[in-house]
């Protein structure tokens, strides 16, 4: 599956000036992972977003965004979707990245071999 290089793109660079973040493929794209954390993944059309259950929760209610589903494993909590309407403009982009930063820096760094 193809990713949107030009969301990937767009990505790097609000990323860019952020320590401890790593590219790795993933989910039939690339994610961006923050302490060994995944934050953010582009996929074919899409932004994958870790915001934690409730933030995540009410995500769902906003435009673009869908519940993160894994083949038999149903919906993760958590996670939510973004489709590429809801990430056309640098602000909406900064704006879900932020908030997934804002979670995931909650959680305690991963050593390497986890």
């Amino acid at each position: 599956m193809a990713f949107s290089e030009t969301l990937a793109r767009r990505t790097r660079v609000v990323l860019a000036r952020r320590k401890n973040v790593e590219e790795k493929r993933m989910f039939g794209g690339v994610g961006f992972l923050l302490n060994g954390h995944l934050l953010v993944a582009v996929r074919k059309d899409s932004l994958l977003v870790r915001l934690g259950p409730e933030e995540g929760q009410w995500a769902l209610s906003e435009p673009h965004a869908t519940a993160f589903e894994i083949t038999g494993r149903g919906t993760m909590a958590g996670w939510v979707v973004v489709g590429i309407e809801g990430v056309g403009g640098d602000d909406e982009l900064n704006d879900w990245i932020r908030r997934a930063v804002n979670f995931v820096t909650t959680l305690p760094a991963k050593r390497k071999d986890e």
